[in-house]
């Protein structure tokens, strides 16, 4: 559903998934930095911030339809993979949430 006006496109199941694991990369990476092994986690933390970031960028980019929306959510699918396995490595339910939803954005985002 389009927040204004008659949608421009077809992405909007991606750019909700996309919403979703910017939000849920965020949550986790607040909550893991007061886990009590946060010096563990640093390297992951940071991989969820990416994460964060680039599917953000990709829900942006497909919300204006750009030329290059396909070939950025196919780099989106990667990140999320990759930060779906580093979530999984922490047994924590936070962690195991965040993959659910990076492992989501993946498939999303590689249907496009």
């Amino acid at each position: 559903m389009s927040i204004v006006g008659k949608p421009l496109n077809n992405y909007q199941q991606c750019i909700d998934v996309c919403l979703r694991c910017f939000q849920a990369c965020h949550e986790c990476a607040v909550l893991c930095l007061q886990e009590p092994d946060v010096a563990q986690r640093t390297t992951h933390i940071a991989m969820m911030m990416e994460c964060a970031s680039v599917c953000k960028e990709a829900a942006c980019l497909m919300t204006m339809n750009a030329k290059h929306a396909r070939e950025f959510c196919k780099i989106c699918a990667t990140i999320c993979e990759e930060c779906a396995t580093g979530c999984t490595q922490f047994k924590d339910e936070h962690c195991q949430q965040c993959a659910d939803e990076c492992k989501k954005c993946a498939v999303e985002c590689k249907a496009m």
